[in-house]
């Protein structure tokens, strides 16, 4: 008797599928049978979504392991899709008549979160360039349920022409079949993978010469799979693998990556990374410009010497990093000052980001940005804002004052600021004498007094003329405030304050209301500018 459609002989374990009528939510075929106490035949669906009925047992009976508690489910063969092949995504997404999908690029969402029509082509103009598929060299196939690439050599007759694909979000899962795709499509130069969860696999893809960019981000893939597809991928320029748990780097033939000539830019965020000793691993990639870390586990970095342990190069002429320029280290667990200075000694790094660590969260016992720009003396660019020669200047003054501050505590401060005695002899700065307390002996900066003039600045302050007070260094800058209020007669005006550094064109805002005078580097004799807080 013949099977009815979408019978459990369509599908197989291990089998991305969709549901019928919804190509987003996906999972993988986990369980094909009888349930008990239900009739017929059923299948055992992993949803990617987590959002499921169970964990893959009901009443008691244990059918398959879901990745959670709420992940699994059973569906009915009817209920489920195996997707489409290529071809026919291309043609439902290019050659139908204005599906959803293509009334929505029609418009845009305004900041009041209503939809604004645009036009980029008359309707007419734009189903006529629609219709000429060999034409195409941009193309989103975006959750589009493609799970076989379809029948042989009718790729590069239809879209020889495909220079960057996006594939994301569909049902692949074989390499050989995103090989069928992509050896079909000669100027291929890009493609995205991400959110199909590739199996893992032994046997060589084939070789993809003209592919440059390659995003796998949450498909499931680890660093022995990326050292099988580096044999493939012989001209790759940007590797992004985001989101799949990775925690090691593991080479094939020695203790470092090895290859990858070409490579410009790896994106390894949202991983599992720990020990900076496997981020030590890719070093000697020559080529290698920008290494994004961010959202990994790692607690501390350092750069090695020729002697290190961590560094055994067979080439001498090739320092660690020799290329890097941009190294993206956000939401870590950084949280130590001498991390941040073995950064000065990568040989051509110029951007950085440190934002989302201890180390640079003033409230969990971190440095403010002043510090930061001040103790990295080549980086152009920290946390994505452009470091000028105005703000290095002066975060550079403010942090040698901070320290000088400091030294009259603990003399012994000064091994913890390797740049310190580099910059106070750059910019002339003059030690502060030791506050001398009743006994005729130094007294400590902690419980010194610091000579300030506050001047107000706010335009419905009116003339008020400026004041000079002696304030305890370990005055804040949330006290400060209330103290200008009682002094200047402000009535509760909502203030913000500002430290006049002599020589500089703009003033610093002080905008951490738990830092004291001292932390912020702020010296005898300075100038507090007095503003509203609009």
């Amino acid at each position: 008797m013949q099977e009815p459609p979408n019978s459990t002989n369509e599908f197989r374990l291990g089998q991305r599928v969709h549901t019928s009528g919804n190509p987003t939510r996906i999972g993988t075929v986990k369980y094909l049978g009888t349930v008990e106490g239900y009739s017929d035949t059923w299948i055992g669906i992993d949803w990617d979504n987590a959002e499921g009925k169970h964990d893959g047992s009901l009443n008691g009976v244990r059918y398959f392991n879901a990745k959670s508690e709420t992940s699994g489910s059973f569906v009915r063969p009817k209920n489920l899709s195996k997707g489409i092949s290529f071809l026919e995504a291309i043609e439902k997404r290019y050659r139908s008549n204005s599906t959803k999908d293509e009334e929505d690029e029609m418009y845009v969402f305004s900041s009041s979160n209503k939809r604004v029509s645009i036009q980029l082509l008359g309707e007419s103009e734009l189903n006529d360039k629609l219709s000429r598929l060999e034409e195409l060299s941009n193309v989103s196939l975006s959750f589009m349920g493609v799970g076989f690439p379809g029948s042989p050599g009718q790729i590069s007759s239809t879209v020889p022409n495909i220079k960057e694909l996006d594939l994301s979000g569909n049902l692949l899962s074989e390499w050989k079949d995103v090989g069928i795709i992509c050896e079909q499509l000669p100027f291929l130069k890009a493609i995205n993978l991400s959110y199909n969860l590739m199996s893992p696999y032994k046997s060589e893809l084939p070789l993809l010469k003209s592919i440059r960019i390659l995003v796998l981000n949450n498909t499931g893939v680890d660093w022995e799979q990326v050292e099988l597809l580096r044999l493939s991928l012989t001209a790759i320029e940007e590797l992004h693998i985001m989101g799949n748990n990775i925690s090691r780097i593991l080479p094939v033939s020695s203790s470092m990556v090895q290859g990858f000539d070409t490579l410009r830019l790896l994106n390894l965020e949202d991983n599992c990374i720990a020990e900076w000793s496997e981020i030590m691993k890719l070093s000697e990639l020559r080529c290698l410009e920008q290494l994004y870390l961010n959202k990994n586990c790692l607690s501390s970095l350092f750069y090695p010497d020729n002697g290190s342990q961590y560094y055994d190069s067979k080439v001498t002429d090739c320092k660690p990093f020799q290329n890097l320029r941009c190294l993206l280290l956000g939401d870590n667990n950084i949280s130590d000052l001498a991390s941040v200075d073995s950064l000065n000694l990568f040989p051509n790094l110029v951007e950085i980001r440190l934002s989302g660590n201890p180390i640079t969260d003033t409230a969990r016992g971190g440095v403010p940005r002043f510090v930061s720009i001040a103790r990295l003396a080549n980086i152009q660019i920290l946390n994505g804002s452009e470091i000028t020669s105005r703000e290095r200047k002066d975060s550079e003054i403010r942090y040698v004052r901070l320290v000088v501050s400091k030294l009259h505590v603990s003399p012994e401060e000064i091994k913890q600021h390797p740049r310190f005695s580099e910059l106070k002899n750059f910019y002339g700065i003059e030690d502060q004498k030791p506050l001398v307390g009743a006994s005729g002996g130094p007294r400590a900066m902690s419980s010194g007094f610091l000579s300030i003039t506050l001047k107000c600045v706010g335009a419905s302050m009116g003339e008020k003329d400026p004041l000079t007070k002696k304030l305890p260094a370990t005055t804040t800058v949330g006290k400060l405030k209330f103290l200008c209020e009682s002094f200047f007669k402000l009535k509760s005006m909502k203030l913000k304050l500002f430290s006049q550094e002599e020589g500089s064109p703009l003033p610093l805002l002080l905008d951490n209301d738990s830092s004291s005078l001292m932390d912020l580097g702020v010296g005898n004799d300075s100038v507090i500018l007095v503003d509203e807080d609009s």
